[in-house]
């Protein structure tokens, strides 16, 4: 089965990448892959603290992923799947994608804002040409319609 790989993050393009890739998922009889990478500089801290940090980092991210899991289940009849990997986003992206075959497209949303469109859109289309996969960027600022009518 092919997977759209999506990148869950805190940002609020991320949920319009979620929508798309549930969404075409649902039409083409795909999954979905929620990708979450725990920047390695969040625990350089004692060794306890740190693992404190770790667990409570993984807690929210799970917590977040539910609440569109849930909706892609009970909206998009899709059930996906999360993948939470600690390092750097390009990096543990890059990984994950050559770590699964299934994946056939990286999903990510693009900020709508004058600060450009986020930092993966723009480090990972530099580097589309070689890529084994294409990538989908979905605008932050798209509606629900709209995002419904090109699915």
């Amino acid at each position: 089965m092919r997977k759209f790989l999506v990148v869950l993050d805190d940002s609020r393009e991320c949920l319009n990448a979620l929508r798309f890739a549930a969404m075409r998922a649902s039409n083409s009889g795909g999954g979905v892959a929620v990708l979450s990478v725990i920047p390695p500089d969040e625990f350089n801290h004692w060794i306890g603290v740190g693992d404190i940090m770790r667990e409570e980092a993984r807690e929210r991210i799970e917590a977040h992923f539910e609440v569109f899991a849930k909706w892609m289940r009970d909206k998009q009849n899709v059930d996906p799947e999360l993948v939470i990997r600690e390092g750097e986003p390009v990096t543990e992206i890059m990984a994950q994608i050559s770590e699964d075959p299934e994946i056939g497209v990286l999903v990510l949303g693009a900020g709508s804002g004058n600060k450009g469109p986020g930092p993966l859109v723009t480090q990972l289309t530099r580097n589309s040409g070689t890529l084994p996969i294409p990538i989908t960027i979905v605008p932050g600022d798209l509606s629900k319609e709209r995002l419904e009518a090109i699915t």
